[in-house]
């Protein structure tokens, strides 16, 4: 990993906790070793180095004290911003206070005067290998240096029987603005792929995890490029799928390490939907045969969505929510989907641009967000959230700042409906009660405390009712329309609709 990010010189430090790591240096036929004995010289003496060459130059350190020696070259470096590379052998956590010799925390031990530090995993197996090779791009790809990577390691220490270093992935970071050379290699990179595919984060990718669920285990469909416009994706499903892929590009405006799929070989610093809209340019001019195999695919799958009756559900409730809406015209208004459930239901049948608190996932704050978007601006904002969402962020309403332009369609079905999706969790004895958090309560109280116009279905024929008071009604405060679902229901809504997706591969 250094070679391959520049590094050709390293100067060691004596020491049996940094010796595999100095044993590999040596070994290494692309990095020259230089031995310094006293941790605080041999820092300063790597900053000679970074100096005379303005190449990355590592300084490898012993556990304990041995590492904040190494502090006062380090400040130095950080104020010139030199490319200086400080790797530190670590005990494991579990011996770190425990009054074992030369133990301290390291992580964080350089504190400001690095602009990027990564403590790597005790062990290099499996997923944590992966989360190595990820750290490790991440400290070497700082614009800003320098960097602290810090390595611990359990013994036997001295084994030294491996009879070659493994080849590592390298992720490269391509430029701070999408010039027109960049766009034409991306371009090119995609239009010259056996199997690419374009894939947007948030605000979504409607109808592509049941696509993927479709065809998972058929490898016509596996791409071979990826190229990713950033954002976070709802389905696991889909991640699980992308990470079969031979590499990823992404472009994001911060250039940042984002390596969902695990494949990630590229960063592209700049302006996702430039590229997107660039690619999709192409396609138009010259049509790619895995970009149509997938355009039919999802074809298939939105006619289905869009022609699936659900029974009266939390389904059916945004199915025909999204119908009115796309029918009757509601292009200047913004639309925010809930966490969980709500936001599952968007990728089905929304046929426009979704916001979601898909950052971290949390349920708080998803009707605060739209509250404040409402606040923001004069046209019509949307907020379709589910009971436990809502109550949870009630306080939202409680806001003198609030006005009729936002609109309110509140899922209930008595608990956490995402829970009982999650196979074997209905084994526990604490599944309903505890964990998806059942209650009978409603948001009509909550409405009247706070002004807001209330409404209430609890069938397909009240909610075909109140809904175009939801959307139509000159109101001047906020308009609420609560939808009771049985639990039951919701999930035979679900079972029954991927059942009907069968028959798409049937028919094929």
């Amino acid at each position: 990993m250094l070679v391959k990010h520049g590094v050709r010189r390293a100067v060691v430090c004596p020491g049996s906790r940094n010796a595999p790591i100095v044993h590999n240096l040596n070994e290494c036929p692309d990095i020259a070793c230089y031995a310094v004995t006293d941790e605080r010289s041999a820092a300063f003496f790597a900053l000679g180095m970074v100096q005379a060459t303005g190449e990355k130059v590592a300084v490898c350190v012993t556990s304990g004290t041995a590492l904040l020696n190494v502090m006062p070259a380090v400040a130095e470096a950080f104020y010139q911003q030199r490319p200086l590379v400080v790797i530190s052998a670590d005990r494991p956590q579990q011996w770190i206070d425990q009054l074992d010799g030369q133990t301290l925390p390291q992580p964080d031990a350089l504190g400001r005067f690095v602009s990027k530090a990564v403590s790597l995993p005790d062990s290099c197996d499996g997923e944590r290998r992966w989360y190595c090779n990820r750290l490790v791009n991440e400290a070497l790809l700082e614009e800003h240096f320098p960097v602290h990577i810090n390595v611990p390691m359990a013994e036997p220490l001295f084994g030294f029987t491996t009879p070659e270093l493994l080849d590592e992935r390298k992720v490269e970071r391509i430029g701070a603005d999408i010039a027109p050379a960049v766009l034409s290699h991306v371009t090119r990179m995609f239009m010259l792929s056996h199997r690419p595919m374009l894939i947007a984060g948030q605000p979504m990718n409607p109808n592509l995890d049941e696509a993927v669920a479709l065809v998972d285990g058929d490898e016509r469909y596996v791409p071979d490029f990826v190229l990713y416009i950033g954002g976070s994706i709802v389905s696991k499903r889909v991640k699980r799928f992308l990470r079969k892929a031979r590499e990823t590009w992404t472009v994001n405006a911060t250039g940042e390490v984002n390596d969902t799929f695990m494949n990630l070989t590229h960063v592209i610093q700049g302006d996702g939907r430039l590229v997107a809209d660039h690619i999709r340019f192409m396609l138009e001019t010259e049509p790619h045969p895995f970009v149509q195999l997938w355009d039919e695919l999802l074809g298939k799958v939105r006619g289905k969505a869009d022609g699936f009756q659900p029974p009266f559900s939390q389904m059916a409730v945004v199915k025909r929510f999204e119908e009115q809406v796309s029918q009757q015209g509601f292009a200047d208004a913004a639309f925010h989907y809930a966490n969980s459930t709500p936001i599952r239901l968007a990728n089905i049948f929304s046929r426009h641009d979704v916001l979601c608190n898909r950052g971290v996932n949390g349920i708080e704050g998803s009707l605060s967000t739209a509250a404040g978007y409402a606040a923001a601006t004069d046209d019509l904002v949307f907020c379709v959230i589910g009971d436990l969402s809502f109550f949870y962020d009630q306080n939202a309403l409680w806001n003198q700042n609030l006005r009729g332009n936002l609109r309110i369609l509140m899922l209930n079905n008595g608990g956490g409906g995402i829970f009982s999706t999650l196979p074997g969790l209905s084994e526990s004895a604490a599944s309903r009660q505890f964990i998806s958090a059942a209650h009978h309560t409603t948001a009509e109280g909550i409405c009247r405390q706070n002004d807001v116009t209330y409404l209430s279905a609890s069938s397909m024929q009240d909610f075909e009712a109140a809904l175009p008071t939801l959307l139509y009604i000159d109101a001047q405060r906020p308009v609420l329309l609560e939808v009771f679902t049985q639990s039951e229901a919701d999930d035979l809504a679900f079972r029954q609709y991927h059942l009907a997706l069968k028959d798409i591969l049937e028919q094929q």
